[in-house]
């Protein structure tokens, strides 16, 4: 078995110096008049983050800050994988295990970790392909493989929850069909939406509402989800090429969350940078992209045998014209094994990086059911 070993982040000057020269040489594109966000992502909104992330922004804080969250590798099944570990100072807690998607990263649960190592032993994970993981990308069913035994064999957990939202959730997912005698249970903000799979006769009128709400959404928004999945290589080019490109892409999939010009005020300029950061430095936008298209090719499998795994579910607060996730939706998709269900009250699509307190307490009181 391949030991783990503790991971530094430390960029070269010289790569930091490429980046300022591509941002100051930036070719701007135009934009139609009041265009907003509803075309992709604003001109004008851009510009002020390009100059802030020019002459404000510092990555060496960002950097240190990032390596005091605990860093480690290690190759598990020829696959270089990155990973924080935050054990608790109580050895009887339960393990935790924290699962990002795209186009966030590690770094959606930076304000949640060192409050739930209280509680947990904390694990949070690059998933292969994004961040300082390999670039290696895979199918969500080979993540949750691969994550089992990180859990188990590689970190000597027997047994642990496992948390996570868009990618995260189909991973956990994944993982109580695949894994079910090394969970305790699952926490999720989405179980997985309408698609041509569904028999929408069966729907209740509340779940109808939500698939007509969903299939609007991938109308306006979801462009980004067939082009990653059908040309993600065609894409990879631009984005690995223009900072400034690849900042465009990751915020426009952010605005179709609902957030928009509303990013700054829920994250603040220097978070979101430092997650696109992430990806710049590291280079893995393309092979972010092609975890959709090996998805596309083998679906992952997050239904099936009711395993009777426990699940939490905590509802994301929906964009304008949206319509909440149905408790009768999460209960379909789970087999019927909600043991909790709340609704957030500020907390969108990045729960954990938007309202850490809740998310926090959530989970906390999600452990605390699983052992009475």
């Amino acid at each position: 078995m391949t030991n783990p070993t503790a991971f530094e982040i430390a960029i070269p000057e010289s790569q930091l110096a490429d980046l300022k020269y591509r941002l100051q040489h930036t070719r701007w594109p135009d934009q139609p008049e009041d265009a907003g966000w509803a075309i992709g992502t604003n001109l004008d909104y851009l510009k002020q983050l390009t100059d802030y992330w020019i002459n404000d922004y510092d990555w060496r804080r960002a950097e240190a800050g990032l390596n005091a969250l605990g860093n480690f590798k290690v190759e598990r099944d020829g696959v270089d994988l990155h990973f924080v570990h935050r054990p608790s100072s109580n050895l009887n807690a339960t393990p935790l295990l924290l699962l990002h998607g795209w186009p966030d990263s590690f770094f959606r649960y930076h304000r949640v970790i060192e409050r739930l190592s209280e509680d947990f032993h904390v694990v949070v994970p690059s998933i292969p392909g994004t961040g300082f993981s390999g670039r290696t990308a895979l199918p969500m069913d080979q993540v949750a493989d691969l994550f089992a035994r990180l859990m188990t064999e590689t970190l000597g957990y027997g047994k642990f929850i496992a948390a996570g939202g868009d990618g995260g959730s189909i991973i956990s997912m994944s993982l109580a069909q695949r894994h079910p005698e090394v969970l305790l249970g699952y926490h999720v903000t989405d179980v997985g939406y309408p698609d041509h799979t569904t028999d929408f006769a069966v729907l209740t009128p509340p779940e109808q509402a939500y698939a007509g709400a969903i299939q609007q959404w991938f109308f306006a928004h979801g462009a980004f989800n067939l082009v990653h999945a059908t040309k993600p290589q065609s894409l990879a080019f631009a984005m690995n090429d223009s900072p400034v490109g690849l900042a465009a892409w990751i915020m426009s999939f952010m605005a179709g969350m609902g957030v928009g010009d509303a990013a700054d005020e829920r994250f603040g300029k220097d978070e979101l940078i430092t997650n696109i950061m992430i990806y710049w430095l590291t280079e893995t936008a393309a092979s972010s992209f092609r975890i959709y298209s090996q998805n596309a090719q083998q679906q992952p499998t997050i239904k099936g045998t009711n395993t009777g795994v426990p699940v939490a579910v905590a509802t994301e607060v929906p964009i304008p014209g949206g319509v909440r996730l149905p408790r009768e939706w999460a209960d379909r998709q789970t087999a019927g094994n909600v043991v909790q269900f709340h609704d957030m009250q500020q907390a969108g699509h990045f729960a954990a990086w938007e309202d850490p307190e809740f998310f926090a307490g959530d989970l906390r009181e999600f452990a605390a059911l699983l052992k009475r």
